[in-house]
C-alpha cells in the first residue's frame, strides 16, 4: 500500500476522542478516515458495505463490548484490521481482544508516531503494542503465579481486612499491637504482589483464599 491510501475507521464512543484521533490521522499524507462511529451497530452496517483497512475499536461502546465486537467484525471482514485503542489496561482484556482476532491493542495515552508505526505494522500482518501495553503483557498474570503459603494468622488477618476492618480494630480483635497488624499486612501485599488492599482481596478472591 505504499501508493494507496489507507482507509480507516475510528469507533468510540466519544465524540471528542474521534474529533482528536481525526485531526491527528489526517496530518498524514496515506491514511484516509473512511468513517467514524460511536456504536457497534453503525460500524457494522458500514464495513458490510465499505473496505476498510484498519478500525481503531474502543473497548466501551454504548451498545457493544468491544472485544465481541471485534470477533464479529473480522467474520464479516476478515481483511480489516482491528486495533483496539482504550484506556483499559486490564491484561485479561487485552488478552481476550487478541484472542478474539484483534491485531494490536493500544492505549489512549500512546504517541502519534507510536500509533502510526502500530498501523503499519498490523496492515503488515504483525500482532502490535504500545510500549506500556508490552510491559503489562509481559507481566506474569495471576493464574501464573503459584498460590501463596499462607500462616493461619496471615489467612485470619486476610479474612478481617476483607471484610473491611482497619488495622486498629484486627489489632484490639485479636490481641496483637498495630505495628503487628501492619507487618501482616505488608507480608501479605507481597506474597500476592499486590499494589494495595483492594487488589490483594481481589487476588485473594479469584485464588478463592477468601470469600468477598
Amino acid at each position: 500500500m505504499e501508493n494507496e491510501k489507507i482507509n480507516i475507521v475510528i469507533v468510540d464512543d466519544h465524540p471528542i476522542v474521534i474529533e482528536g484521533l481525526k485531526m491527528l490521522l489526517n496530518s498524514q499524507p496515506f491514511f484516509n478516515i473512511a468513517g467514524s462511529f460511536t456504536s457497534g451497530a453503525e460500524t457494522i452496517s458500514f464495513i458490510r458495505s465499505q473496505m476498510v483497512d484498519i478500525i481503531l475499536l474502543d473497548i466501551t461502546l454504548p451498545d457493544a463490548n468491544g472485544t465481541e465486537l471485534c470477533r464479529e467484525i473480522k467474520k464479516i471482514s476478515p481483511n480489516t484490521s482491528v486495533i483496539m485503542f482504550s484506556n483499559r489496561s486490564e491484561r485479561s482484556i487485552i488478552m481476550q481482544s487478541i484472542q478474539n482476532g484483534a491485531s494490536g491493542y493500544l492505549l489512549k495515552n500512546t504517541s502519534i508516531d507510536e500509533l502510526v508505526i502500530c498501523i503499519r505494522g498490523a496492515l503488515s500482518g504483525d500482532i502490535v503494542f504500545c510500549n506500556e501495553t508490552k510491559q503489562i503483557i509481559s507481566r506474569p498474570s495471576q493464574q501464573d503465579l503459584p498460590t501463596p503459603r499462607l500462616t493461619k494468622r496471615e489467612k485470619q488477618i486476610l479474612q478481617m481486612v476483607a471484610q473491611g476492618k482497619t488495622s486498629n480494630t484486627i489489632a484490639e480483635e485479636l490481641f496483637l499491637s498495630p505495628l503487628t497488624v501492619d507487618t501482616h499486612r505488608k507480608n501479605l501485599l507481597q506474597k500476592f504482589q499486590a499494589k494495595n488492599s483492594t487488589e490483594l482481596i481481589n487476588l485473594a478472591v479469584q485464588q478463592q483464599l477468601i470469600e468477598k
